[in-house]
């Protein structure tokens, strides 16, 4: 396709809507063939799933550096109360549930196609002319009637495009005039088009009136708000935005990406304070005049001058050095991070100027994702690599090299401040030509006194040290007894090392131990059943797999639509996403991690819970290696075993446990951003595992007994 083409497809407004009405008519089509599918396959006896039973889709973003509602501002005097945030916010969630099956009516579009209906413009109303643009596509198009009974779609002439308080195109009483509107059925079959919402200082996502179930195409729209296949994310445009046509695109050599004067610039507005600002501040540490040219002035708005801080008049000065449309034209990659909000203009003047567009805005969900793949397109950064850059910069020492910051998992989660040493870290043992770690240290969590011989943790003890790949045994005690005399531990053929917990919180398990000497970890629960040959065969597998968890116990999460939040199951099903640490081998490495990467809160939550840790070790692990843990061959009864242990039973039985665990998975998932858990239906079993052949030909007999 022409630059010209793909710069009309993308930057026209009407041909967004276009796109829209397209795939929606394709959508209409796919229903009916799926209801004949259907029929079909109830004739045979076959089902097939509905797309409510899928899971929803959340793409792979992180949190920016500080959340809009915990921000401080000094220079406002806005204060908005937990209660005013949920009421702003209502607007947009009340429908949050909605998708194409449960809050779109197909039978409108069954007899007369895809029609779209415009209602007619109200007088006295005023209509910016970007939204004029929009209806004009729209009523130019071959979609439009005039008609509101043959309709499948309908638009409001009403202007919805700037629901900015402050902004001089608002439109004041919306609610209103909207609920009085006779075809609007609670927006069922509407659609809303949205390019700003909310205002200062925290510019939330509320476009100011109930949308009910209608559809929105909107700008600068979150994952996290994003209804998947219902909602469609469009691009930030300017009110200079051509209607159709517009300049041609200047790829004009078929070389990708085109070789050019810079690598990377970026021009534009610096942000002093509030959201949107730690980006663009940094900005100025990566410019080097050359090749690199990032220019931001923080000369905007009325009283620019009376918050201006030392850098300003720099900035200021550097800025109008440049022409943006020369660098814009002559560069390679064009920076795109976040202003007040999470879209900016500056992604489509980099598209049509053929600049690979590099994105630094957390938690964007990016226009027309349903059918475009910016991995393609756009290089799709994290807005807190800048810190980690400059970090790498001032202590150059500890920084990180080529390797890390271009393999998996990036820069972002290898900390230099572990080690200098590549081969510390469980992602490069294959580019080092290394072999995993032969030795594991068990690490046992106990909490209960030591009062009998015959009590599981001895046990345990004794399993683990007999294992050839043990080195040592750690014992944290995390009692409120005092240790137990040396004499009443068992000798074993490997040392055993008793710590005594200085807080005793659940949080020390995953400490980063100088007493650890080995790579690999064996982490338990004081009233674990393992035998020492499954230790064997669980460190086996883990070898294969380092950068990983691997284990026993497993257990899952779900997405509950009734309640829009996330689930925690113990139930035994196909599948699952977390190997819990009471059994299970993982790299050291991420016990520095947790202690040093997660934030204070998270970890005070599980300390204050007494409850989590487990869950939040999955939650980091899967994030870091964007895979899910890996559960080795199942043991049955192991559930009727640790239910039957005295230390922990109370545990497992109270309900209240179970509904801390639920509410730990969504304030896990809302740090991160999305949720990072992955579902696994693999399962490792030794070779011959079960096989009718003579038990002397198996390694591991004794699993088979257990």
């Amino acid at each position: 396709m022409q630059a010209k083409k793909r710069y009309f497809i993308l930057l026209s407004a009407g041909s967004c809507l276009a796109l829209l009405f397209y795939f929606g008519g394709l959508q209409f089509r796919a229903s009916r063939s799926h209801s004949r599918r259907e029929e079909h396959s109830g004739r045979n006896g076959l089902h097939h799933p509905s797309p409510d039973h899928f899971w929803p889709r959340f793409p792979d973003a992180l949190r920016p550096f500080v959340p809009w509602d915990q921000l401080e501002n000094e220079d406002s005097n806005v204060h908005i109360s937990p209660r005013q945030k949920r009421d702003a916010n209502s607007s947009i969630y009340k429908g949050k549930k909605c998708r194409m099956e449960s809050c779109f009516d197909f039978t409108l579009c069954k007899k007369n196609g895809f029609k779209v209906y415009v209602y007619p413009q109200q007088k006295g109303e005023k209509i910016a002319e970007s939204y004029q643009n929009i209806l004009a596509a729209i009523e130019g198009s071959r979609f439009y009637t005039s008609d509101p009974s043959q309709a499948c779609l309908f638009v409001l002439s009403l202007d919805t495009l700037d629901r900015d308080q402050l902004s001089p195109q608002y439109v004041h009483n919306l609610r209103s005039k909207v609920q009085s509107l006779h075809l609007w059925n609670n927006g069922r079959n509407h659609l809303i088009f949205n390019l700003y919402s909310g205002t200062w200082p925290d510019y939330t996502e509320d476009v100011g009136f109930d949308i009910g179930q209608a559809m929105l195409a909107k700008a600068s729209i979150s994952t996290e708000n994003f209804r998947p296949n219902f909602d469609v994310s469009i691009p930030l445009f300017s009110k200079d935005h051509p209607r159709t046509g517009g300049e041609r695109g200047f790829l004009k050599f078929n070389t990708i990406p085109p070789l050019r004067k810079y690598m990377l610039v970026f021009k534009g507005k610096r942000y002093l304070t509030g959201i949107g600002s730690d980006t663009r501040n940094a900005l100025y540490h990566v410019h080097n005049g050359e090749d690199v040219v990032l220019l931001t002035t923080c000369k905007h708005g009325k009283d620019w001058q009376k918050h201006k801080d030392s850098r300003c008049d720099r900035d200021n000065t550097e800025y109008e050095k440049y022409d943006y449309r020369e660098m814009l034209h002559n560069a390679t990659f064009c920076l795109v991070p976040r202003g007040r909000r999470l879209g900016s203009f500056r992604f489509l003047e980099a598209l049509q100027a053929a600049c690979v567009p590099v994105m630094l805005s957390n938690g964007w969900e990016l226009p027309f994702s349903e059918v475009i793949n910016w991995n393609q397109a756009a290089v799709i950064g994290d807005e807190r690599l800048l810190l980690q850059i400059i970090q790498d910069r001032i202590f150059k020492h500890i920084s990180r090299n080529s390797l890390i910051w271009n393999k998996h998992p990036g820069g972002l989660f290898v900390l230099p401040q572990y080690s200098s040493y590549l081969g510390d870290f469980p992602y490069y043992y294959a580019n080092l030509g290394l072999k995993p770690p032969s030795k594991f240290t068990a690490v046992i969590h106990a909490v209960t006194p030591l009062v009998s011989q015959s009590q599981p943790v001895l046990k345990l003890l004794v399993a683990a040290a007999k294992s050839q790949y043990c080195a040592q045994i750690i014992v944290l005690w995390n009692c409120d007894k005092p240790l137990p005399a040396k004499h009443r531990w068992p000798a074993t053929a490997v040392p055993v090392i008793v710590i005594e917990g200085e807080s005793k919180v659940m949080s020390s398990r995953f400490l980063p131990y100088d007493n650890i000497v080995t790579d690999a970890v064996l982490s338990l629960d004081e009233d674990t059943v393992l035998s020492t040959t499954e230790v064997d065969f669980a460190f086996t597998v883990w070898q294969s797999f380092p950068e990983r968890i691997v284990g026993y116990p497993a257990r899952s999460h779900f997405w509950d639509n009734s309640k829009e939040r996330w689930g925690y199951t113990s139930k035994w099903t196909n599948d699952y996403s977390m190997v819990l640490t009471g059994a299970a081998i993982y790299h050291k490495y991420y016990h520095y991690l947790y202690t040093h990467y997660l934030p204070a809160s998270l970890k005070n939550m599980v300390d204050q819970l007494a409850n989590c840790e487990d869950i939040l070790m999955n939650f980091l692990v899967s994030a870091v290696t964007k895979l899910p843990p890996i559960k080795v061959t199942q043991k049955k009864q192991y559930k009727e075993t640790m239910m039957g242990q005295t230390s922990r039973a109370s545990r497992w039985a109270d309900p209240d446990h179970f509904a801390q665990r639920q509410s730990c998975m969504n304030t896990f998932a809302s740090w991160f951003g999305y949720m990072p858990l992955i579902h696994s239906q693999m399962r490792l079993d030794p070779v011959l595992f079960k096989d009718q052949v003579s038990i002397l030909r198996k390694k591991y007999r004794d699993i088979e007994r257990l």
